[in-house]
């Protein structure tokens, strides 16, 4: 049974979306959460609201993961507040939309835009949190990576290198912090049909990709959030106590493609 009673989480990037799925159910199962906004305080705040009265505690805090100062902010909150650290979840994320075909479309500031929050932001959190997270009975980092990360597709080819190299980030750490007993994985969605998505991309395309998701998927559904948290907290939780360095892809078989009818 999933459990983080007494457990302290940070979740970057959790004002909405699939963060804010993991942080609301996490507080339902009796965790203390860390919530990340970068610029909607009134989301944030609303979740927070939620959180409590599912059960949990959580406080809000403005912090953009990309710059490190403001990482150890996110660390000295949940240090002020519970006074100890359990689980990270590096979630936070950006991309630029631009058809991989179009070399020219991308510049090499788009491409430091993007690492810097991918990979670089998540780098720092474990950085600045190992010292709390050794202390932990059960410490673990999940990282939100994607199948663009596994197959280079996805919104650019910025954001799939981006998110292959959070793979081998996630490969690395395991190793690394193995013998300090901190898990590190991470989960690899496919498309998921957030109001992030909707506003990125507009309706008449967001529903285009979202019909086409449904018809390629084995399980001819596309994802949401909720369907992703799921596998966040399964990693976040004991109840993976023995498994380091995988990436989970949560996608609904998407990436298998439909079946052959033969004959």
């Amino acid at each position: 049974m999933l459990d983080f009673t007494n457990q302290t989480a940070i979740i970057t990037g959790s004002s909405t979306g699939i963060g804010a799925a993991a942080a609301l159910a996490m507080a339902g199962l009796g965790g203390r959460v860390v919530i990340n906004y970068a610029n909607n305080a009134e989301a944030a705040a609303t979740l927070v609201a939620a959180c409590e009265k599912a059960g949990g505690e959580a406080v809000a805090v403005k912090a953009d993961v990309a710059q490190e100062s403001n990482c150890q902010a996110l660390i000295d909150a949940a240090m002020d507040k519970w006074g100890r650290l359990d689980i990270v979840v590096n979630n936070a994320g950006t991309t630029k939309f631009m058809d991989h075909d179009d070399l020219d479309g991308l510049s090499k500031q788009d491409f430091e835009d993007i690492y810097a929050l991918n990979v670089i932001g998540a780098y720092q959190m474990v950085k600045l949190a190992r010292k709390h997270l050794k202390k932990s009975e059960a410490p673990a980092i999940v990282n939100t990576s994607s199948v663009a990360g596994v197959r280079g597709i996805g919104s650019s080819i910025a954001y799939a290198a981006s998110k292959g190299a959070l793979n081998t980030l996630t490969l690395s750490l395991a190793r690394a912090l193995g013998a300090d007993n901190i898990r590190v994985n991470a989960v690899c969605p496919g498309f998921v049909g957030t109001d992030w998505f909707r506003n990125a991309l507009g309706e008449d395309a967001f529903d285009r990709i979202m019909k086409a998701q449904k018809k390629v998927a084995p399980l001819g559904r596309a994802g949401d959030a909720d369907d992703i948290r799921g596998a966040i907290l399964f990693f976040a939780s004991r109840m993976s106590q023995h498994i380091t360095g995988q990436l989970l892809v949560v996608d609904g078989g998407m990436l298998l493609g439909m079946p052959q009818k033969l004959g």
